[in-house]
């Protein structure tokens, strides 16, 4: 079980918490260690763009939506450098990132459960 595993488990009990990536698959929306903020999401309500925390395939990983199959209840889960991780249920969306750095993430009101 790795870092993101124990984060995704957080988030899936519906904690926001913070922590520090590494990698840089994501860059330059978010570089390697910086400070990112997860919330629990209502996964029917992300959208391409946004930044999730989701398990494509056994793997947990904090990339980019960049597909949204609603009728199926399911996203496309890709990096930033264009690499498709994959399709996931929205059972397995935990959580959206919310701000890098303290500086909030656009398009997140309406998504985050409380």
């Amino acid at each position: 079980m790795g870092a993101l595993d124990m984060v995704a488990g957080r988030v899936a009990g519906g904690a926001t918490i913070s922590f520090r990536p590494s990698g840089s698959s994501m860059v330059p929306l978010v570089r390697s260690r910086q400070l990112v903020t997860v919330s629990p999401v209502d996964p029917a309500a992300v959208e391409v763009g946004d930044i999730v925390l989701a398990k494509v395939a056994g793997t947990v990983y904090l990339h980019l939506v960049s597909a949204v199959d609603a009728a199926a209840g399911r996203v496309q889960i890709s990096n930033n450098r264009g690499r498709v991780n994959g399709w996931t249920g929205h059972a397995k969306v935990y959580g959206i990132c919310v701000a890098v750095d303290g500086v909030p993430r656009p398009r997140v009101t309406g998504k985050v459960l409380r």
